[in-house]
């Protein structure tokens, strides 16, 4: 058995490391079997064994059913104990909380879905969520829970788990997400921007580990969440991707942060409702005027359906949208050379009336070796994407970057995750 002192702020054995190799081949389906486990570390048979043993004992694995034999006795398989500990994962938006609980390997076994603005502020908006889990978690078989993600529409500093200075959260300013969840759950938790999350729901829709990505949302906001051979760019504060605050030339529009020009302000969903409720005002007929003029609430979902429609306006406004959206993206091509955009958010409801706008300015405006294999497309548009996202957030988080620090104790702890 591994003692705990080995472990300790990270020191690590060689028998500690094998081990550790071991748990994390058969987690992500490298091996399956000890004499595959022997094949690609080069461990012998016995090291192996000992090594399988004492993880088994630990009970990070289990053995499965006997696979198939190569001549001699059919080798038993080996399988990952995802089921000893729950993920919970919590997606907020600006109108609404979405909540889950996935097991180890980042399965959804449960979740709920609620209408919420997110402007009512933290404490109350943190009660609720909590609630939401606590409900979930009571339809369980009781098992612990292992980790905490949670997603916020808003610049995060990754390492402080706060939120900073996010244009649509009043009152979330420096905000101690972790904290709240970290005394309410004892679980380790990591608190990221949404867009973030939505580009990890896209590694695991891919299964490619090593991809190179932009995910882009443009919703009531604009963000970006960035993929560099699988592996999220935070930047060094965590505000890598957030080009919705970048400027559109000549514009001299106020936007939400307070300064003038910002994208977001030009193109953004909310950006494109206000410019609607003008034009109307002025005297634009259509679909949307006939929405309105019903008494229904302009939104950015209402103006990409009246596009799909043929309302005059509601294209002029998407494909407006779209240039300047497609403009921005392409210093991000010409500097980050991904393999795969995907648009999501409201607007991403237009379509190909949006997506082609997008696609003409990046191809337009970016180096033709930086578009040569780039493929533009929509997201999947599954309302689970964010459970995924975070569900992958927190494996990485415990088995890739952390699992070292916790391994001997069998279970992660905040303060074995948070050791330097």
């Amino acid at each position: 058995m591994v003692r705990e002192s080995a472990l300790r702020f990270g020191a690590q054995t060689d028998e500690v490391t094998s081990l550790l190799r071991i748990v994390n081949m058969v987690r992500t389906g490298e091996a399956t079997t000890r004499p595959e486990i022997g094949r690609l570390t080069g461990l012998g048979r016995g090291v192996v064994t000992q090594r399988v043993e004492a993880a088994i004992a630990m009970g990070f694995l289990e053995d499965g059913a006997f696979g198939p034999s190569s001549g001699g006795r059919a080798p038993r398989t080996l399988g990952f104990r995802s089921d000893r500990g729950l993920i919970v994962v919590c997606a907020l938006g600006a109108l609404h909380i979405h909540v889950g609980l996935a097991s180890l390997d980042g399965v959804i076994i449960a979740q709920d879905h609620r209408a919420w603005e997110i402007v009512r502020g933290p404490a109350e908006t943190l009660e609720a969520t909590i609630a939401m889990v606590e409900k979930l978690l009571a339809t369980t078989d009781g098992r612990p829970v292992w980790a905490v993600t949670v997603g916020v529409p808003g610049p995060v500093d990754f390492e402080s788990g706060t939120v900073v200075a996010p244009p649509i959260m009043p009152g979330w300013n420096g905000f101690d997400v972790r904290r709240r969840f970290e005394q309410h759950f004892q679980a380790p938790v990591w608190v990221d921007n949404d867009v973030n999350i939505l580009a990890l729901a896209e590694r695991v829709h891919r299964r490619d580990d090593a991809i190179d990505l932009i995910y882009l949302k443009v919703g009531t906001g604009i963000g970006a969440g960035l993929l560099s051979h699988g592996h999220l760019h935070r930047g060094a504060n965590g505000a890598a991707g957030d080009i919705g605050h970048v400027r559109v030339g000549d514009s001299e529009v106020i936007c939400r942060c307070g300064k003038i020009g910002c994208l977001e302000a030009e193109a953004g969903g909310w950006a494109l409702v206000r410019d609607a409720e003008r034009a109307i005002g002025d005297g634009a007929v259509g679909v949307l005027k006939t929405h309105h003029d019903a008494g229904e609430q302009l939104t950015p979902e209402l103006i990409c359906v009246s596009a799909r429609d043929g309302d005059a306006l509601a294209i002029a406004l998407v494909q407006r949208s779209a240039r300047l959206v497609g403009e921005s993206i392409a210093a991000l091509v010409n500097m980050f050379n991904p393999s795969v955009i995907v648009i999501g958010g409201a607007m991403a409801g237009a379509g190909e009336i949006y997506l082609a706008g997008v696609r003409q300015r990046v191809y337009e405006l970016s180096l033709p070796l930086a578009t040569r294999d780039l493929v533009i497309q929509p997201s999947n548009n599954d309302v689970a994407e964010p459970l995924l996202g975070g569900a992958e957030l927190a494996i990485e988080q415990l088995f890739d970057v952390t699992f070292p620090r916790w391994f001997a104790s069998g279970v992660p702890t905040i303060e074995r995750v948070r050791a330097a």
